[in-house]
């Protein structure tokens, strides 16, 4: 005798969204913008404050080991590069969220105007404190600079103008392979597909030895993203075994990329604190996709993560050439917290004399564009 079977995957019903409460909070959730702003203040305050790699000779930035000048202060900021791996995790979630039901013209015209205003300004910004103040970073070439304008440097071998840039390569390969998945339309069972599609290629492409595939792939980033995938789902249809086994693959993966990346790169923290911070944090965006935050309001939310995109491209190679400059006239903890302080007024001003109105210019050159092609078919 045998037991009732299943349909085919193609013949079951996509899975329904959850309460429509759900959905109609999915439009702004101001917890995210709290977490978005305070990762990038921990990557800052690493930058400036939780490096040895600071102390080298090709970046005096301190002259001295910044664990001697200020311990505390540098035994904390020492873990602030995870912000890095946060906001990975939020990209993939905010991604799939504000894609869903888009277009891919509307996906693609979303995260030009996104990305490039506030970054252009940030790559001529650097390019003019680093050449108003030599010395402490090298500067980058004319044509180097206006290759950096394009944001696919990394792909062309080019230096970044700021270092920082090479978390937006990481992005910009998870925006095309995400784009193929809305080109087809968004649905749970795509997004699941995808996940596991692409945290399989992200798993065996550095044993394959196919640098194309790790290319795509980009197994260093791949989990965090796919993680960030996997909570939006959580919070559009509810939780699932699925899905919290994807998480917790993902979870398994980044321990395993947080070690290599201390050994490798950062050097100066543990790996059983960094793997118990970025578990916190996956733990609060648990709790954020399950709609355990959505009393957290608040209009200052909303401020505070405009100007975490600004923070981050501006901050390090500028900030840090700041300090070196002021190292001996002010206390150190006072400077990084006045640094800290001027870039976030800096990231204001950005946002709103910057980004917004140039975001508004380019999407409707944009869009007359599209129109345009529209109408030559």
């Amino acid at each position: 005798m045998t037991g009732p079977t299943l349909p085919p995957l193609a013949a079951r019903p996509e899975r329904r969204p959850a309460p429509a409460r759900r959905r109609e909070r999915a439009s702004r959730l101001h917890a995210l913008d709290g977490i978005r702003l305070l990762a990038a203040l921990m990557v800052a305050l690493h930058h400036y404050a939780g490096t040895r790699r600071a102390d080298r000779p090709g970046n005096p930035i301190w002259g001295r080991p910044v664990s001697e000048i200020m311990p505390t202060v540098f035994h904390v900021a020492s873990y602030g590069w995870i912000g890095v791996e946060v906001f990975f995790v939020v990209s993939g979630f905010v991604i799939c969220m504000s894609c869903w039901g888009r277009t891919p013209r509307q996906f693609f015209v979303s995260r030009v105007i996104r990305l490039y205003p506030a970054y252009w300004f940030a790559v001529l910004f650097t390019t003019g404190v680093l050449a108003a103040w030599p010395g402490v970073w090298e500067r980058v070439r004319w044509r180097d600079v206006l290759l950096n304008l394009t944001m696919l440097q990394s792909g062309s071998g080019v230096r970044n103008v700021d270092g920082v840039y090479w978390t937006l390569w990481s992005e910009l390969r998870f925006y095309l392979l995400f784009l193929a998945v809305v080109a087809t339309g968004l649905t749970y069972r795509k997004v699941v597909l995808f996940c596991c599609v692409w945290g399989a290629a992200a798993m065996l492409a550095p044993a394959a030895d196919l640098p194309l595939l790790e290319l795509a792939a980009d197994p260093d980033g791949a989990w965090y993203f796919i993680a960030g995938l996997a909570l939006y789902l959580m919070h559009r249809f509810g939780p699932d075994l699925l899905l919290w086994g994807i998480l917790g693959m993902s979870w398994l993966m980044a321990q395993r990329e947080l070690g290599l990346r201390i050994d490798e790169v950062e050097r100066v923290s543990g790996w059983r604190g960094a793997v118990l911070i970025y578990t916190v944090f996956l733990g609060i965006m648990v709790a954020v996709a399950l709609g355990r935050t959505d009393r957290i309001r608040g209009r200052w939310l909303v401020t505070a993560g405009s100007l975490t995109y600004p923070l981050y491209l501006t901050h390090y190679a500028a900030g840090t050439t700041v300090i070196n400059r002021l190292r001996d006239e002010l206390d150190a903890r006072l400077l990084v917290a006045l640094v800290l302080a001027g870039f976030l007024v800096l990231s204001l001003l950005v946002h709103r004399c910057v980004e917004r109105p140039l975001a508004r210019v380019v999407k409707r050159g944009l869009e007359t564009s599209f129109a345009r092609t529209r109408g030559a078919e």
